[in-house]
């Protein structure tokens, strides 16, 4: 009799261990699953329609791009000489300019030390209203950017659509299109110039001023009103075509700024394609560059010349050239900008190029 009891006790204890660890083991195998997948972070998660930056949230030159030219921790060369806070453009908000920039510019072209300067930069702001900062106020897109040098090297490229793709298509100087189409394209955003290259523009081009000198600031005030002014060291447009909206100034700061930071003082000043190009970088998010240097057979010339072995240039010592070039040449190493070559080819080759735009005598 008291077999058979200890017998039912053994097998009744043995009976609840079983289902005690068969429970166990039930309950330990559903929670697996989630813990592993609320830890494994290696698994791709689910694409999503929002378009995200290459560049941190916090940077206010945040796009859409693949990669935008102002990101940082790229290229240690270009972040040592990119200042995201020097701005280009000449505003309403400017009460003067710091006093290095202000005495070096000044002796660009020996301008007379006494001119007021501040009351000429507010001349031309009164005659100017649309002076604000020349950005793309929405920074979720991509903005990509064409900067058209006047070189030789255009000629039989064919880049005329592939130019005109991009958003927004920088011309300096006296660039025309009419009849180079196919290869310059048609479309223009914003032209470059200084009065002593000054072209007329059409209502929708944004014109850029260059300031070379407090008479220019001067001139363009006078070229969109009065028309006062018509010589500076030579006879200049009495009248400029082009919208008050759309017209912008370069500060001085900038270009000191771009002579101690990019050309780093070699030549007197930086040319008006350096200009340009850097410009690209601060406004753009996306830069390429096409019809700068010789064309290819080292010929320099701009492409709507017939004298094709003009390289008269050279000779004024204002610009260096060579320098310019190497600093293009490590823009497009470092993937900063896209390098469209005189080659025929749609597509963007990053090697060396002779030199910048050609210029001709007291050009800029």
């Amino acid at each position: 009799m008291h077999c058979k009891r200890r017998m039912w006790s053994g097998l009744a204890i043995f009976l609840l261990t079983v289902a005690f660890i068969g429970f166990y083991m039930q309950m330990n195998c559903y929670s697996l699953p989630v813990q592993r997948h609320s830890t494994d972070i290696k698994e791709p998660l689910p694409e999503s329609n929002q378009t995200f930056t290459t560049v941190p949230p916090e940077d206010p030159r945040a796009c859409s791009c693949t990669k935008c030219v102002s990101e940082k921790d790229v290229s240690a060369w270009f972040d040592k000489r990119f200042d995201s806070n020097t701005q280009p453009l000449l505003t309403a908000k400017d009460d003067s300019l710091p006093q290095p920039a202000l005495s070096w510019w000044l002796a660009l072209q020996q301008s007379h030390r006494d001119v007021k300067v501040n009351e000429v930069v507010a001349e031309v702001l009164s005659v100017l209203p649309g002076t604000s900062q020349n950005r793309t106020e929405d920074s979720s897109k991509c903005r990509r950017c064409a900067v058209v040098g006047n070189s030789g090297n255009l000629l039989g490229s064919s880049y005329g659509p592939l130019i005109e793709s991009h958003d927004v298509v920088m011309r300096m100087n006296k660039a025309t299109t009419s009849g180079f189409e196919s290869d310059v394209g048609r479309k223009t955003t914003h032209h470059f110039m200084y009065p002593e290259s000054a072209i007329d523009l059409q209502a929708d081009v944004h014109l850029v001023l260059v300031p070379f000198k407090p008479l220019d600031l001067q001139w363009i005030a006078s070229a969109l009103s009065t028309g006062h002014i018509t010589k500076t060291y030579m006879e200049v447009k009495q009248f400029v075509k082009a919208d008050k909206d759309k017209v912008s100034v370069i500060s001085p700061a900038f270009l000191k700024y771009v002579n101690d930071n990019w050309t780093e003082h070699h030549g007197r000043y930086p040319s008006t394609g350096m200009l340009a190009l850097i410009f690209a970088l601060h406004t753009c998010d996306e830069v390429s560059v096409f019809g700068y240097g010789a064309d290819v057979n080292g010929n320099w010339h701009h492409y709507w010349e017939k004298n094709k072995y003009s390289s008269a240039f050279r000779k004024t010592g204002v610009h260096d050239a060579d320098f310019e070039t190497e600093t293009l040449r490590k823009l497009a190493k470092e993937r900063k900008i896209r390098l469209y070559t005189p080659e025929r080819t749609a597509r963007p080759i990053n090697k060396s190029i002779n030199t910048l735009e050609g210029y001709q005598p007291n050009s800029r």
